[in-house]
């Protein structure tokens, strides 16, 4: 690749805005609302063993109730569909679905898993539904709502359809960004009115909805300037197409009001340095992005559905959370095995419990139950796999850390248990806190 004045410019663009730092006050706060549980924490650990997956039930219901709440007060007809991607610990599933929540599945596994639970309003999603997995879907039409990826799914599901003489209820994915991978996902908008009509050509299945999905998140800009670009494409439908949509699926991807923490290699500055092979002269800052709240996401997609398409369209609102409700569901446990120097400690637990490695880019804190404090130390926290990767932060909240501490990394309940991944060490067991005490102890399975 060759290197463009342009490129030069951008990349020092990178480097002059760096993000602000993030808001210390903040940070305490929300060390210490764990420092409080220190005790509770620590007995959990010396019961069971280290390194732990903890399952907070009541924060996935506080949750939960705040979400579906937002919505609610501007949607008379809403359903929120948890992204079983995001954490498939069963008891997550399972409790959101006791809760009234449906599943958002993306796999044949998940639509089993899904079934498991109990639950009988699930979204089949994502691209690339095999022909079992259509077949599966089409077995349990009653519980199963099909979004279809493609021209080809339609067809697909047709087939199977037919073959089980069913009649399925289905929608259809929007893709976004026609630009680059995202790509991958959806039908283009200007295909929509071609799709309808080819879904007419299909009696099993019936095309009865829209669904999107941006990521990332931070607030609903992208949300809300899609369902005007939505808007715009609608009018060129039939009035018996138009008729035909019952729900509007507004997708996921909310991140969760705490915002995103970044470590220094994971701002745009850092990224620049790290790949010039530029060492961070200060691994302890943080950075901190704001995100609005889900009252405020709620209440600005609300507006847009409203202007753009309530006016075109009679139907109910649906929407696929997965981050933003079981982010502060899950923690992890971890115990300090070896002090190798004041600077440098070993965990029992490595980053094979969250499946990549997020913490040298993304900032979570590290905090020593046995010893606490409010300061914050400089200290390389690594595990004990066999890769120099395998760290949990550059500090840890505590007075002093010795062999036998016990250290929290809170807020890890999205994206990191689904990752989980057999490598050289064993899958941590998980403990699941319901109503503040410990109901089940089981083992990780996959």
């Amino acid at each position: 690749m060759q290197i463009t004045g342009t490129h030069i410019n951008k990349i020092k663009d990178a480097v002059r805005q760096p993000l602000p730092e993030l808001n210390q006050t903040v940070l305490a706060d929300y060390v210490n609302t764990f420092q409080k549980q220190a005790a509770s924490y620590i007995s959990i650990c010396r019961q069971h063993g280290s390194p732990l997956y903890i399952f907070d039930q009541a924060a996935l219901l506080h949750r939960a109730q705040q979400f579906t709440s937002a919505f609610k007060e501007y949607f008379a007809e809403f359903q929120a569909y948890f992204a079983v991607k995001s954490n498939n610990h069963p008891s997550v599933a399972a409790t959101l679905v006791d809760f009234g929540l449906g599943l958002d599945v993306s796999s044949g596994l998940e639509l089993e898993a899904a079934l498991r639970s109990g639950c009988r309003d699930i979204l089949f999603s994502g691209p690339g539904k095999t022909e079992h997995e259509l077949r599966m879907a089409v077995k349990h039409h009653r519980s199963v709502t099909v979004l279809m990826d493609s021209f080809g799914e339609l067809a697909g599901l047709e087939k199977a359809a037919r073959k089980e003489k069913s009649r399925v209820r289905s929608g259809v994915r929007l893709c976004t960004n026609e630009k680059g991978l995202w790509r991958k996902f959806g039908i283009p908008l200007s295909d929509l009115g071609a799709f309808m009509s080819e879904a007419d050509q299909c009696p099993h299945v019936d095309v009865t909805g829209l669904q999107f999905h941006t990521s990332w998140n931070l607030n609903p800009k992208n949300q809300t300037a899609f369902l005007a670009r939505l808007s715009e494409n609608l009018r060129s439908l039939s009035a018996e197409h138009l008729s035909a949509i019952k729900f509007v699926d507004i997708g996921g991807g909310y991140w969760p009001s705490r915002g995103e923490w970044l470590q220094p290699y994971g701002t745009p500055s850092g990224r620049v340095l790290q790949s010039s092979g530029i060492e961070i002269s200060n691994p302890m800052a943080h950075y901190g992005i704001d995100a609005v709240s889900i009252e405020t996401f709620a209440e600005r997609i609300a507006a847009a559905m409203e202007t753009h398409i309530f006016p075109l369209v009679s139907c109910n609102v649906k929407a696929e959370p997965g981050r933003w409700l079981c982010d502060d569901a899950m923690h992890i446990l971890v115990t300090v095995i070896d002090k190798k120097a004041e600077d440098l400690v070993i965990t029992d637990g490595g980053i094979h419990l969250i499946g990549w490695e997020r913490f040298e880019t993304d900032y979570a804190p590290v905090i020593n139950l046995t010893r606490p404090s409010r300061a914050e130390r400089q200290c390389l926290i690594m595990g004990s796999l066999c890769t120099p990767h395998d760290i949990w932060g550059y500090g840890y909240f505590g007075n002093g850390i010795e062999p036998g501490d016990v250290l929290l990394i809170p807020g890890q309940g999205a994206y990191t248990y689904s990752l989980r991944q057999h490598f050289i060490k064993p899958l941590a067991k998980i403990v699941n806190l319901i109503n503040g005490k410990v109901e089940q102890n089981d083992t990780a399975v996959d």
